[in-house]
């Protein structure tokens, strides 16, 4: 291999995503960062949830999501992206056999950790517009998987939740 990046692309094993995945997530995370902000150090509109929660509730629990939201985009991209597969198939393994989006699943959850630090229920709003948008652009990948693998995939669907992991069948 030549000491040139392959990317995406370039890839046969890679089906690909909606075009405005990543435009939409970039405006999405500006959006949020600058609600979660402005409410959680100027504003104040709507963090009054704050004084219910103790900080060393929040605190732990916003940690614990966002090193999941870590884990999940780490170890799914290094699934996806690390290995090229000769044979193009349904990625069932790692965070895969968990859940079927885990790369969406660690934004939602980076968003979802932030919040815990501070309560902002309008950043909280922009939360539900991302979950709203990345299931929209995971139903449309699906939609390319389904086409590209047929039974394979939906399979796989049956088998494994899009965001939260189903009781394992015997």
């Amino acid at each position: 291999m030549s000491g040139r990046q392959t990317t995406r692309q370039e890839r046969n094993d890679l089906t690909g995503e909606h075009a405005l995945t990543d435009i939409g997530q970039l405006v999405l995370l500006s959006l949020f960062a600058g609600a979660w902000i402005a409410d959680s150090f100027f504003l104040h509109a709507t963090t009054f949830l704050n004084a219910s929660i103790p900080l060393a509730i929040r605190v732990p629990i916003g940690a614990v999501l966002l090193a999941l939201a870590g884990y999940l985009a780490a170890s799914s991209h290094r699934t996806i992206f690390g290995t090229t597969r000769d044979e193009p198939h349904v990625v069932r393994t790692g965070v895969f056999s968990i859940v079927r989006h885990p790369m969406y699943l660690s934004e939602i959850l980076l968003y979802l950790g932030w919040l815990a630090f501070s309560l902002s229920l309008i950043a909280g709003g922009v939360w539900l517009l991302v979950i709203g948008f990345l299931t929209y652009v995971a139903r449309t990948e699906e939609r390319l998987l389904l086409s590209r693998f047929g039974d394979a995939y939906e399979e796989y669907r049956q088998d494994v939740g899009m965001w939260v992991p189903r009781p394992r069948r015997h």
